[in-house]
């Protein structure tokens, strides 16, 4: 191949490759052109779509401000219209209180003229009295007071003679009929009411399976028999009779926790200190909640209602009471059964007198003001607790420490006699000796720091559990002395009594 060849050869090569260059070149001017004229148009496209949705969000955001614009234009011509309502009323409300006050003032002046008027007739009356009176006394020849005094000493003789006639009359009629109603309601009233004559001992046996049993319950050296007695106020007295330990103490109460204390114990087997207190105060708890029991089961048995709480468990504290020897819950129901049946045939109401009668001696289980009578205390807490006042009449008209002042009082008296006088009902020696150990126990308790008093071997002993903190040692002593010399000139009693006070230190803590 030639040089000329490969020439043309090569110019043919750059004009081929020029002219396909200009081709695609304009080629692509047009397409780009295409291109450019489209996304003109969607672009005017898009354009003119914002444009409407701006112009349509604006006209949205116009009504939704024109619309809060007119609510609040509503509001503002309510306020004022209510506004003006207001003044109207409160114009009309002036208009009238001016009205009023003129009318008011008016009517002032005018009651004053009458005032003036009746004071001025009065006076014109008491004028004319008096010189009337002045004319009788000078015609009568004596004073008004004089003429008075006659008048009613006359009226006064006429009314005794008739009264005193017609109370003869009734009186005579009364002494004929009173003794044989009287004897056939009593007689009647004690038959139909039947009821035991137990009498109540200062003593409790408790049973035990074994004598071993005693061993465990005297402790080493003592120490479970004296924390028992010191925890429940009894007289523990572990003898050679078989099988049985006495408990001895004259408060009834006491003398059933102790029971049950030791039941528990003897039954759990576990008998220390710590454990013989643990147990004697759960049993506390335990005998107050039956307590409340006995009182409602009482209640419902006699069917009296709405008694309060508190009087409820008093009526079932009486259980653990004596009254000289005669269980005083015995006897405040069967004087409430006696009560009822009087009251019947007497045609007066028979519930009040029966509540009357399971009441009439709460005063003898309550704590407060032991100074107090029991008819006085137990009247004081049933107007305490809402109840009616012949009831609380009598309650405190019993024993006739107050007056009676309605007919179901002189029926409780009655039945309380009557229930007191059955063969075997009570024993007078007992309630003396209660009372001179109550009397005991009161006296040592009413000294500052002292927390429990005990009265034990028939009064013979008092121990005084007195507070570690409030009391020292050198104060014990003392105390003891003090106890010692009051007994001994305020209280009468046989031999003589032993004051022990206790003053025990105990340091607690736990660990968590």
């Amino acid at each position: 191949m030639g040089i000329m060849e490969i020439v043309i050869a090569i110019v043919a090569f750059v004009s081929g490759g020029g002219l396909t260059w200009l081709l695609i070149n304009k080629a692509w001017d047009a397409r780009s052109r295409k291109i450019i004229r489209e996304a003109e148009a969607e672009a005017e496209v898009i354009k003119k779509d914002k444009i409407l949705q701006a112009k349509e969000k604006f006209l949205q955001l116009k009504a939704e401000h024109e619309k809060e614009i007119n609510a609040r234009t509503a509001k503002i011509i309510a306020a004022e219209n209510k506004l003006k309502q207001k003044e109207a009323a409160f114009s009309q409300k002036m208009e009238e209180f001016q009205r009023k006050k003129k009318e008011n003032d008016a009517l002032r002046e005018n009651l004053d003229q009458q005032l003036e008027l009746v004071e001025k007739k009065s006076e014109d009356l008491e004028r004319a009295h008096k010189r009337q009176v002045e004319q009788l006394e000078a015609i009568s020849g004596m004073s008004a007071e004089e003429a008075k005094e006659m008048l009613i000493e006359s009226l006064k003789a006429e009314a005794k003679t008739e009264a005193m006639s017609y109370i003869n009359d009734i009186m005579d009629e009364a002494r004929i009929n009173a003794n044989k109603e009287a004897k056939r309601i009593v007689l009647q009233t004690i038959q139909r009411t039947a009821t035991e004559t137990a009498i109540e001992n200062s003593v409790t046996i408790f049973h035990i399976d074994s004598d071993e049993i005693k061993g465990r319950i005297i402790g080493r050296e003592g120490r479970n028999i004296r924390a028992l007695e010191a925890a429940t106020g009894v007289e523990i007295i572990v003898d050679d009779t078989p099988e049985a330990i006495v408990l001895s103490g004259f408060d009834p109460m006491r003398r059933e926790v102790a029971r049950l204390a030791l039941h528990q114990l003897v039954t759990d087997g576990r008998i220390h200190p710590a454990r013989i207190e643990e147990v004697v105060n759960k049993v506390r708890k335990q005998v107050e909640e039956e307590m409340i029991e006995n009182g409602k089961r009482t209640a419902i048995d006699l069917g009296i209602h709405g008694l309060h709480p508190e009087l409820i468990k008093l009526i079932g504290k009486m259980k653990y009471r004596s009254s000289y020897g005669q269980n005083l819950l015995q006897h405040s129901r069967e004087t409430a059964n006696l009560c009822a049946i009087m009251a019947s045939e007497l045609g007066l109401n028979a519930k009040k007198a029966k509540r009357a009668g399971l009441l009439h001696d709460i005063g003898k289980v309550s704590d407060e003001d032991p100074e107090l009578p029991h008819a006085i205390l137990g009247m004081k807490l049933a107007e305490k607790y809402k109840e009616k006042p012949e009831i609380c009449n009598a309650i405190g008209a019993h024993h006739d420490e107050i007056e009676m002042t309605s007919m179901i009082s002189p029926i409780v008296q009655v039945c309380d006699a009557i229930s007191g006088a059955r063969p075997g009902a009570r024993r007078e020696v007992v309630e003396a000796y209660i009372k001179r150990l109550k009397d005991l126990e009161t006296l040592a308790l009413s000294y500052p720091g002292v927390l429990k008093t005990y009265a034990i071997q028939a009064g013979r002993e008092l121990r005084v559990i007195v507070g570690s903190e409030k009391v020292s040692d050198h104060e014990a002593d003392q105390l003891s002395a003090d106890i010692a010399r009051r007994i001994q000139s305020e209280m009468t009693y046989p031999g003589q009594v032993k004051i022990t006070v206790i003053r025990e230190t105990r340091a607690i803590s736990y660990a968590k």
